[in-house]
């Protein structure tokens, strides 16, 4: 009978959380606030792997303030989504253009996001995204926490928290582009502390609600932290005129 009450009690418990302490434990456990600002430059590199068994390499750069390059190569071509704090753009080989090309307004809120070091709870109010905590919710067997954040670009990101040491597990976002709403989904794991920081090693993403089977996998073996790292590699590229 006393087990069954105190097991009654849990759920409310959890959901007693208010939004601001979830947010610090996860600070806490990504490594502290002075160690995550501490980190300038981060450079992850691994292999990417799709449905249909192909496989590719993949970099990612980050540098402050909100600069952000991908690069995705395959078969000799490099595929580059880079933004360097004011314009998005990409080179997109596999469609058969080498010429850089500037992305839209939407995708370069994404990128915006993404570049961020910090990442979107870390002086959420000042960046003018707003915060609400929603409970807990199954996360393949994990009682997780779960946090929506809408951001000031409009987009939202839920984030769903270890009970236990409070990263990240899964992210579900909501993105508008051309007018039309994406959702997905994001897995994160095998986290590995460098420089004072913890990083996912492990990344599956793909549609809202799809299988693992059915999402992209990004196995980082690589983390370089407070590289230095040319800015110009983040700017759109001077294109030579054409005869």
């Amino acid at each position: 009978m006393l087990a069954g009450w105190i097991l009654a009690l849990l759920p409310l418990a959890a959901s007693a959380m208010t939004a601001d302490e979830l947010i610090q434990k996860n600070i806490e456990a990504r490594g502290g606030l002075a160690a995550i600002q501490a980190v300038k430059s981060v450079v992850l590199t691994g292999k990417f792997r799709g449905g249909g068994g192909f496989e590719a390499d993949f970099v990612q750069k980050t540098a402050r303030p909100g600069m952000l390059r991908n690069e995705f190569s395959l078969q000799g071509m490099t595929q580059i989504q880079a933004y360097d704090g004011k314009d998005a753009w990409q080179i997109s080989p596999f469609g058969g253009r080498k010429d850089p090309d500037k992305l839209p307004d939407d995708l370069k809120k994404v990128f915006q996001v993404q570049a961020d070091l910090d990442g979107p709870l870390i002086d959420y109010a000042t960046k003018g995204n707003k915060v609400e905590y929603l409970g807990t919710e199954d996360v393949d067997g994990t009682l997780a926490h779960k946090l929506k954040v809408t951001l000031a670009t409009g987009n939202e990101i839920t984030y769903f928290f270890d009970p236990d040491y409070f990263l990240e597990i899964r992210t579900q976002s909501k993105t508008f582009v051309r007018g039309t709403e994406q959702e997905s989904e994001t897995d994160l794991g095998d986290y590995e502390k460098i420089n004072g920081v913890y990083f996912p090693m492990a990344i599956d993403s793909g549609a809202k609600g799809s299988s693992s089977d059915e999402k992209g996998k990004v196995e980082v073996t690589n983390v370089e932290v407070n590289t230095a790292l040319d800015q110009a590699q983040f700017a759109f590229p001077a294109t030579k005129a054409k005869p």
